[in-house]
């Protein structure tokens, strides 16, 4: 059902079809650490050109690993501080084209070039982060930010049903 090779249609209908997916994933569990973690493990198969995806989750004034796919990440980052701090104390999304050029960019992987961080919200509060990572220039566009941001919306309105470590 989740095979990279099952999304035919254009990038917004498969965009689409993984937001249908996450639901079909997240619905009636209630252990957030699970949900966040088949969420990354979704994005990692259907992104092309990635090297990391997962998420932060925000506790007091910095934000703390949770699950990813990908290298061995930075495990907790001040808000304010990065790409990810950034998107927090900004409260939206950021698409870095090239992260050797964000001033204060936190560099896990030597091999990302490009990032994109969406924002989790749940209840109108930000709880967390999406992030993810690309060894290609300016990987990520208008369309994956629209469709990203709709992705981390779905997830945070499953938010609230869970529990866990993540919670």
């Amino acid at each position: 059902m989740f095979v990279k090779h099952h999304y035919k249609g254009t990038r917004e209908d498969n965009y689409e079809t993984v937001i249908r997916q996450l639901v079909g994933l997240v619905e009636g569990e209630p252990n957030r650490v699970a949900n966040l973690a088949n969420a990354a493990a979704l994005l990692n198969q259907f992104l092309d050109d990635i090297n990391w995806v997962g998420f932060y989750v925000l506790e007091g004034d910095e934000l703390v690993l949770g699950p990813f796919q990908g290298l061995p990440a930075c495990i907790r980052i001040p808000v304010g501080r990065g790409v990810c701090g950034t998107a927090v104390s900004r409260g939206e999304t950021i698409v870095v084209d090239d992260v050797h050029r964000f001033p204060g960019h936190i560099a896990c992987d030597g091999a990302s070039n490009s990032e994109i961080v969406v924002p989790l919200r749940s209840g109108g509060r930000i709880v967390g982060v999406l992030d993810i990572d690309s060894p290609q220039i300016a990987r990520f566009d208008r369309t994956d930010a629209d469709y990203l941001t709709r992705f981390a919306e779905t997830l945070g309105r499953y938010w609230e049903q869970g529990s866990g470590a993540a919670g």
